[in-house]
């Protein structure tokens, strides 16, 4: 929680409740904790070290700009993987992507030709790049 607290403005840590003697997990580690990441709130559950993240789940980033998407992508990258398409697993094995806004307007273009320009864009980005699909749009 703290690791993406630190990322994304506007977060906190809202609550937590830490394992007593009793267990389940070791004595005063995090059992449960709810925070906010830009306003939405999240509650997460330790359940060990048995339980790992797969693609099944993911988050998604919406960013205005390209400085946005450099900056999600940069830290969520740190210790983690980057994948294509904008998808990255972040330290903790937590599937992301880091999607600019305008990537959605210009693959609604009524203009099948220019959005088909944008998708093949896309498919050979690592991280989105906004200048780049911008270009492919125009057909550059």
């Amino acid at each position: 929680m703290k690791h993406y607290t630190s990322i994304f403005e506007n977060s906190k840590i809202l609550s937590l409740t830490r394992n007593g003697k009793g267990g389940p997990g070791p004595e005063g580690s995090v059992l449960v904790g709810s925070f906010e990441l830009d306003g939405v709130e999240f509650n997460a559950l330790n359940g060990g070290p048995m339980f790992k993240f797969t693609e099944a789940i993911s988050m998604v980033a919406h960013c205005d700009s390209q400085d946005e998407v450099d900056h999600f992508w940069d830290r969520l990258c740190e210790g983690g993987s980057p994948s294509r398409c904008g998808w990255l697993k972040d330290k903790f094995g937590l599937s992301w992507q880091i999607v600019p806004r305008i990537f959605f307007q210009l693959m609604q273009d009524p203009d099948p030709a220019k959005s088909q320009r944008v998708m093949q864009a896309m498919m050979q980005m690592t991280k989105f790049d906004i200048a780049a699909l911008q270009r492919a749009h125009r057909g550059e």
